[in-house]
């Protein structure tokens, strides 16, 4: 059974409390395993540069797959990030950051992921860090 956008985000909220400190949401969802995420942005994101932190990006990432896995399978609280490889392409604007993640493979044991990280408004917007990674499955799903 798959999760609508809002069933997705109550579930990360609940066991990743940390997902509201930094201002995560679920926008989206698509059963074939796909989540449209985002952190608002906020003063507190950002690192010296005035750009959003390498670690807030990778934490929107990993939410974003673990929301596209939850989209296409339904609530999985014990799924767990079993790699994660980010590019870096661009400085993020102070706004927004959104996350596109799908589900390219889902196997038994194993779905393999890739996020864009999305920055700016409109047709401002560019891709600014792409990322591929993997979330093992429990075995009693």
């Amino acid at each position: 059974m798959t999760l609508t956008a809002a069933e997705v985000e109550a579930v990360i909220r609940a066991g990743v409390p940390m997902a509201e400190d930094i201002g995560f949401t679920v926008d989206e969802t698509g059963d074939r395993g796909y989540a449209r995420t985002r952190l608002v942005f906020s003063e507190r994101l950002i690192r010296p540069g005035g750009t959003l932190s390498g670690p807030v990006q990778m934490a929107l990432a990993d939410a974003s797959m673990y929301a596209a896995v939850m989209a296409a399978i339904g609530k999985v609280e014990m799924a767990v990030t079993s790699n994660l490889s980010i590019n870096f392409l661009h400085k993020p604007a102070p706004s927004d950051l959104v996350g596109e993640a799908t589900v390219l493979r889902m196997g038994r044991r194993i779905a393999f992921c890739e996020v864009r990280l999305l920055s700016g408004e409109g047709h401002q917007q560019q891709v600014v860090a792409h990322v591929t990674g993997s979330y093992a499955l429990p075995h009693d799903r």
